[in-house]
Parts: structure tokens; C-alpha cells; sequence
């Protein structure tokens, strides 16, 4: 079926922009709908590491005896910058937040994302834990792009107990992203 799916694709012609958007929203909703069926959530996947089971070989449960002593600073970071997974994930950890989210949708080809990325987590790691950051690949998360609006990118959403508080479109400076920032957490 998916070999057919992808023929149809191919093999038809140009059309116009209706038959071209369509056929867009098609190919959208074939991806998605193969990554949900074939992808495994997160929370099913297991390391052995972090499960505490070590019945899997693995260099990290070798002995002691044949391992250099070495201790570990541990620092504590205030990283609260996640990518949604997938609904629900978005669900638990926006929705659900007890912090107020800053919810950034951006694209992997989308220029002023790159940019807008980087000052956006600066202006949250300024926060000290008092605010979170979800990324939102909406190449990745059509559904979640359509149910928040998404028309451009990058949008950034800022959400304070499951509702949208203020919301913008484009890139800023970081200075008023700091103003963004510090009005979602009321200071």
C-alpha cells in the first residue's frame, strides 16, 4: 500500500495550486500517520541504565577492579528547554505544566527559527526554573501547529496553566524577549 501511496505522489502531474496544497496535506498526513504507527513513545523505551537492570551487557556494569576511580562534579542547571515528543508528552509537560510554558513552533528549514532558538533559551535559563521551554517541530507535530494556529514561524506561545497567554510571530531581540518572558512569570 505505501508503495502505491507514493506512486500516486510521484506519478501525478503538476496540477494547480489546489490539487498541489492538497496533495501537500496528503503526503503531511501519510507521514504522520506512518510515524505514529511505527515510532514507539519515549516512556516505552528502556536503557539499562536508567532502568537500574542490568541484564543487558554493557561496558557500564563492568567491575569496579577494572575501571579508573575517578569522581564526578555534579552542577545543577536549571535546563527546562524539552522537545514535544508527541500529544501526549505535549499534554503532561505543557498543558499540565506547573510552570509557565514558553511553547516556541519552528521548522528544521526555517532561517529566523535558528536564530530565534537560541535567544529564546537564554532568555529562559535567565529565569532560573521559574518559566519552561517546549520545541515544537511542526513538520513533526502538524496536529499540534493546527490546533494552536500556526500559520507562520516561528511562533512562540506563551501558556500559564493550560491557557494561552500572549503569543507572537517573527523573531524579536532579547531584550524584548526578556519583557516576554518576565510578563508570562507576572514580574
Amino acid at each position: 500500500m505505501a508503495s502505491s501511496v507514493r506512486k500516486y505522489f510521484k506519478n501525478s502531474g503538476p496540477g494547480d495550486q489546489a490539487t498541489q496544497e492538497r496533495r501537500r496535506g496528503k503526503e503531511m498526513a501519510y507521514r504522520l500517520l506512518v510515524r505514529r504507527i511505527w515510532t514507539p513513545p519515549v516512556k516505552d523505551l528502556c536503557c539499562p541504565t536508567f532502568c537500574g537492570s542490568p541484564s543487558i551487557p554493557s561496558p557500564l556494569y563492568a567491575s569496579s577492579s577494572s575501571l579508573p576511580s575517578r569522581s564526578l562534579s555534579v552542577t545543577s542547571r536549571h535546563n527546562v528547554s524539552f522537545s514535544v515528543q508527541d500529544n501526549e508528552d505535549f499534554m503532561e509537560r505543557v498543558i499540565n505544566s506547573s510552570l509557565p510554558v514558553l511553547v516556541d513552533f519552528h521548522a528544521q528549514w526555517c532561517g529566523p527559527c535558528k536564530i530565534l532558538g537560541p535567544r529564546l533559551e537564554k532568555a529562559v535559563a535567565k529565569q532560573q526554573g521559574r518559566v519552561a521551554m517546549a520545541k515544537v517541530d511542526i513538520d513533526e507535530h502538524t496536529d499540534l501547529a493546527i490546533e494552536y494556529g500556526v500559520s507562520a514561524v516561528p511562533m512562540v506561545i506563551a501558556m500559564r496553566g493550560g491557557n494561552v497567554i500572549d503569543q507572537f510571530v517573527g523573531i524579536k531581540d532579547e531584550e524584548q524577549l526578556d519583557l516576554f518572558v518576565s510578563k508570562l512569570i507576572g514580574q
